[in-house]
């Protein structure tokens, strides 16, 4: 159980994602908030002082993470910002290019949960 006050923003447009993800983190003691689209999770982003990590979808219509990513890092308020690429594109390669993205840290799908808290444990205060 962590003792962290700080939210876990889901951004993903796949509501299952979404559903599962917040499920198990809530289930360990985290608080989840979600975006069914980049373009809002990023505006949650900005709004919500709240949150202390992103857990982005790299792979979604419209905004994808690499994009949001792009904006996210170029925007004075959220540039530092822990975000941890998630991706279901678990090919040689693609965490170098998420990192080289702006990804803080990278973790693929499906997700193995004991690796992602271990990974939000080193991000969250």
């Amino acid at each position: 159980m962590t003792t962290t006050k700080k939210d876990i923003l889901i951004i993903d447009d796949d509501a299952r994602n979404i559903f599962a993800l917040s499920l198990v983190l809530k289930s360990r003691g985290y608080k989840v908030v979600s975006a069914s689209n980049a373009e809002t999770g990023i505006r949650m982003l900005k709004e919500n002082n709240l949150i202390g990590i992103v857990l982005l979808d790299m792979m979604m219509p419209e905004m994808d993470g690499y994009q949001a990513l792009d904006i996210i890092r170029n925007t004075e308020a959220t540039a530092k910002f822990p975000v941890i690429a998630v991706t279901a594109q678990a090919m040689k390669g693609d965490k170098e290019r998420c990192l080289e993205a702006g990804a803080t840290d990278y973790i693929s799908k499906p997700i193995n949960m004991d690796e992602l808290e271990a990974k939000l444990k080193q991000f969250l205060i």
